[in-house]
C-alpha cells in the first residue's frame, strides 16, 4: 500500500472548492470534501485505478473522476502524489504550468 501525499496546489484546490460550495451549504461542502478524500484514499491500495491522463505522456500520471472534477495524481514507488483537483470542463492544455511537468 502506498502513502497518499497532497501537494500544496492540490490542498489549495480542495480548500477553494470547499469554500465555494460552503457559500450555499457548509454541510454539503464538508461531505463533498470527505467523499473526495475517500476516493483518493482508494488509490493507496489500487494506484492504477485511475485512468491515464490524455494530456500527459507519462503513464504514471493518472486521474480519478469525482462528480464534475478531475483529481490528478502521480503514481510513485512508495506514494501517490495528488497534484491537482480541477473542474472537468477546464482545458488543461491551456495551463501555463502543468503540475505533472513542474514537479
Amino acid at each position: 500500500m502506498r502513502k497518499i501525499e497532497w501537494t500544496s496546489c492540490a490542498v489549495s484546490d480542495v480548500k477553494s472548492l470547499r469554500d465555494f460550495i460552503a457559500r450555499d451549504s457548509s454541510a454539503y461542502a464538508e461531505r463533498f470534501v470527505q467523499r473526495l478524500i475517500e476516493i483518493v484514499e482508494n488509490a493507496a491500495s489500487y494506484p492504477m485505478m485511475g485512468r491515464r491522463m490524455p494530456e500527459a505522456t507519462d503513464e504514471d500520471i493518472r486521474e480519478l473522476l469525482f462528480q464534475k472534477y478531475r483529481v490528478v495524481y502521480r503514481v510513485e514507488a512508495s506514494r501517490i502524489l495528488v497534484l491537482m483537483v480541477i473542474h472537468g470542463s477546464r482545458d488543461l492544455n491551456q495551463l501555463d504550468n502543468t503540475p505533472w511537468e513542474v514537479l
